[in-house]
């Protein structure tokens, strides 16, 4: 499991982070998506008026004109850029982005448009209302895809991993891979980082001892664009990673500490 590698902050990416200035981020990891980003950030624009957001594209390497994309939606959008120099995976580039996101909660999103952003606002209330009520450690808000618009060999890979990731690591969670999730900041940043962690992550929330819920979402086909980040990238994690996530899971235990007196 490689570590996630860091990013460079083209001129205009904007300030440093704030932790809690603003109350939500989106999180959008992207490799060659240039048709996709001004619809998409419509489309978040749309779903999230009136809630002070920002939106933090980190793009991946890419190596078509998702750059140009991007300094456009920027103008007019309340959209930060970051960029890694070469592809260094999903999983990096969600955690680039939310080292630099401002905001409290952080929403993720796929980039090709196949995630809804229209549903963003309920996740974002579950999670509060199981912050107000006690979540400790935190809760994670994971999308379920229920019905999904991808090929049979997307389906069908992801049923099967799925099912050996539920098997193994016993995280209760119907749809691991769904790139639509939402959680706490600070929790995201006490997590292990590592290649492929995205995948892992109630898994690893789980770990933390914070709380993990799942809610329907709704999912889109590809119109634009083709996969970056898919079949060929869920392939590539191993039953090593599953072990490893595995071996991190029984290797800690979390203290009950009491008050000092």
């Amino acid at each position: 499991m490689a570590p996630a590698a860091a990013a460079q902050a083209p001129p205009g990416a904007g300030p440093a982070a704030q932790p809690d200035a603003l109350p939500l981020s989106v999180v959008i990891p992207v490799r060659n998506e240039a048709p996709n980003v001004a619809p998409l950030v419509a489309e978040i624009e749309a779903a999230l008026a009136g809630l002070p957001h920002e939106i933090i594209y980190v793009d991946d390497g890419s190596t078509d004109e998702t750059g140009a994309a991007l300094r456009v939606a920027a103008a007019t959008a309340p959209v930060r850029i970051l960029r890694h120099r070469s592809s260094c995976g999903q999983s990096a580039a969600v955690v680039t982005g939310v080292k630099a996101a401002r905001g409290r909660w952080i929403a993720t999103l796929d980039g090709d448009g196949q995630n809804d952003p229209a549903d963003i606002p309920r996740l974002l209330a579950r999670a509060e209302a199981e912050a107000r009520e006690g979540a400790a450690g935190g809760i994670l808000v994971a999308g379920h895809r229920v019905t999904r618009r991808d090929s049979w060999v997307k389906r069908r890979s992801s049923r099967i991993a799925n099912a050996v990731r539920a098997w193994l690591l016993r995280d209760d969670t119907p749809d691991s891979g769904c790139g639509l999730k939402l959680f706490p900041r600070a929790l995201f940043l006490d997590l292990p980082h590592f290649d492929h962690m995205h995948r892992f992550l109630p898994a690893l929330v789980l770990r933390q001892g914070g709380r993990v819920v799942s809610e329907p979402v709704n999912h889109r086909p590809r119109t634009r664009g083709a996969s970056n980040y898919g079949t060929l990238d869920r392939l590539a994690v191993s039953l090593f990673d599953l072990i490893g996530v595995a071996w991190l899971q029984r290797r800690w235990k979390r203290p009950v500490v009491d008050a000092a007196e």
